[in-house]
């Protein structure tokens, strides 16, 4: 028997296997199986040739696009030139100045129109057909049609484009100014149109904002009523405090825009009046080594290894500037009240205008200044302001600011005052300082008395003044008592200035500062330097401070002073 005859048999080895799958047999998928694999391959197959048809018919619709040079979005400036430059021939024109060059001109009833580039914001645009699509631009007041229209040199591709741009995007455009057939009643500008011939991105907006504009060109609903309806729209109301956190958005509204040129205009005509009566702009700290006026109402900052104070006023500085010679001094700055007050008429941080001029027999000399400053304010407001106005005031229903004559102003002593609202039915005490409602209540009887909404309270009780106030009849019995040289001005039954003729003399100043029924420390830090100004002699003087947004605020009748700050700050709001 041969050796492979002896070896032993090998084990017969059985291989494992998964059990066949549903739809297949012993032999393979089944029939079933196979038809629905070849479906899906199908399928795919038809997916894959209709996007590569989409594809060629794609690159082939941008290779056939007449208007392919004549829109998109523009590289950042600065890292290429500009593919839509203005030629000699083609001049730059601000959206605004559209009706003055053109409303009155025969150039825009020429077939053509007149060329020119534009650089302006999307109100909004829509695409009403495969070849034609309208926007509504803007910029600053102003808002035109825009009209994109295909044909023999504009491509669907391009209407698609201009069409489908996210509202309040910037965008740069040659344009031809045409005449519309009928005025565009939805549009600022209602007697031109603008045709597009080449429009391109500057700026795309996101396609989802946190506010639309048109949401804050809407009346302010009601302090803490964030859900409202619109009553024509339908649209909720969007509160004060969705606006503030997107005051960016919040301010493109023309309302906005309004507010803050009536702001600067108040600013302006403040500066015009004083200069041409010889007072003299200063610019005085805003950080001071103790509290102005005494008190808790001054934000503490860390200054190196001391502590400083945010400056209540400049009122410290503007008495020192007299001292130092100069007769009339005024400034326009910052003011910071560490006031936890979260009322519709009060902020942290304001802006002051604030003066200080030397008398020479009465104080009333600075009451009978302040008061024609204010009537040139307010007369320049409504000269030179009037369509700013015009817009707030009727968005918010709010009547006309009645204004007295020229050397007319209601000039009331605080008893008087006082006199008033008792004979209204007011319980108030002789030495009561005004609450908010009683100051309201007292307008209201001067509007009906006076017919004006503007007017002045005189003779403060001393014991609601500063320590710096000088008193009418001074008792050293009683230092606190009686009446005090200040005054203070009214809008709509509210404050807003508070002045008074200062005490001048040192010995006295420091007297009547430990005395003060709210004490400070003349030889303390922050106030001994102001003291010791008056020991070198000093004029007798008086003086003011406005609060510009308060001016703002019940001119034109807004319902929360927060409207008329850039970006205000209260207890509660820091940012942005």
């Amino acid at each position: 028997m041969s050796e492979q005859q002896h070896a032993p048999q090998a084990e017969k080895v059985i291989p494992l296997t998964e059990p066949p799958k549903e739809g297949e047999g012993e032999k393979g998928p089944s029939k079933s199986a196979l038809k629905k694999a070849a479906k899906e391959k199908e399928k795919a197959e038809k997916a894959a040739a209709r996007k590569a048809a989409e594809e060629a018919q794609k690159k082939e619709a941008e290779a056939n696009d007449i208007s392919k040079n004549d829109y998109g979005e523009l590289a950042l400036f600065g890292s290429t030139v500009s593919s839509i430059p203005a030629s000699t021939e083609v001049p730059w024109i601000e959206l605004e100045e559209l009706p003055e060059i053109f409303e009155s001109s025969s150039g825009a009833e020429e077939s053509g129109g007149p060329h020119v580039v534009i650089t302006t914001t999307v109100k909004n645009a829509r695409i009403q057909s495969a070849s034609l699509a309208f926007l509504v631009l803007q910029h600053g007041y102003e808002t035109i049609q825009g009209v994109v229209a295909k044909s023999e040199t504009l491509s669907k591709q391009m209407v698609k484009f201009v069409g489908s741009i996210p509202s309040q995007s910037v965008v740069r455009a040659h344009v031809l100014v045409k005449k519309p057939k009928d005025p565009v009643k939805s549009c600022t500008i209602e007697n031109l149109e603008v045709h597009i011939k080449k429009l391109f991105i500057v700026s795309k907006a996101d396609s989802q904002l946190p506010l639309q504009v048109e949401d804050a060109e809407r009346p302010l609903p009601l302090e803490g009523q964030e859900a409202q309806t619109d009553e024509e729209g339908g649209r909720p109301v969007v509160g004060l405090s969705t606006r503030l956190n997107n005051r960016v958005l919040d301010l493109r509204a023309s309302q906005n825009l309004a507010i803050f040129d009536i702001m600067d205009g108040v600013e302006r005509l403040f500066k015009e009046f004083l200069q041409a009566r010889g007072f003299r702009n200063r610019h005085t700290p805003k950080l001071i080594g103790a509290a102005s006026e005494g008190g808790a109402n001054a934000f503490e900052v860390k200054y190196f290894e001391e502590k400083a104070f945010l400056a209540q006023s400049p009122q410290l500085y503007k008495q020192m500037l007299i001292a130092s010679g100069i007769q009339r001094v005024m400034e326009v700055g910052p003011v910071f009240r560490a006031e936890n007050s979260n009322t519709a008429r009060h902020l942290t941080e304001f802006t002051g205008l604030d003066l200080e001029m030397e008398i020479k027999e009465h104080y009333h000399e600075a009451i009978t200044l302040l008061e024609e400053l204010m009537l040139y304010i307010f007369n320049g407001l409504k000269e030179r302001y009037k369509r700013e106005t015009d817009l707030l005031r009727k968005d918010y229903h709010v009547d006309e600011f009645k204004l007295p004559e020229a050397g007319k102003v209601p000039r009331l002593n605080f008893a008087e005052g006082i006199a008033m609202l008792r004979e209204d039915g007011i319980e108030i005490a002789d030495f009561e300082d005004l609450s908010t409602p009683h100051e309201k209540r007292l307008g209201a009887l001067v509007l009906k008395k006076y017919g004006t909404d503007f007017y002045v309270l005189d003779k403060f009780p001393l014991a609601v003044r500063p320590f710096y106030t000088m008193p009418s009849n001074y008792n050293p019995e009683d230092p606190n008592s009686g009446y005090s040289n200040s005054y203070d001005f009214f809008m709509r039954g509210q404050e807003i200035m508070s002045g008074a003729q200062r005490i001048h003399q040192a010995e006295f100043l420091a007297k009547r500062m430990r005395e003060h029924v709210t004490p400070v420390d003349p030889e303390s830090p922050g106030l001994k330097h102001y003291v010791n100004a008056f020991k070198y002699g000093c004029r007798e003087h008086a003086g003011g401070g406005i609060g510009l947004e308060r001016i703002v605020m019940l001119w034109l009748g807004v319902p929360n002073i927060r409207l008329a700050s850039l970006f205000p700050r209260d207890p509660g709001r820091l940012e942005p």
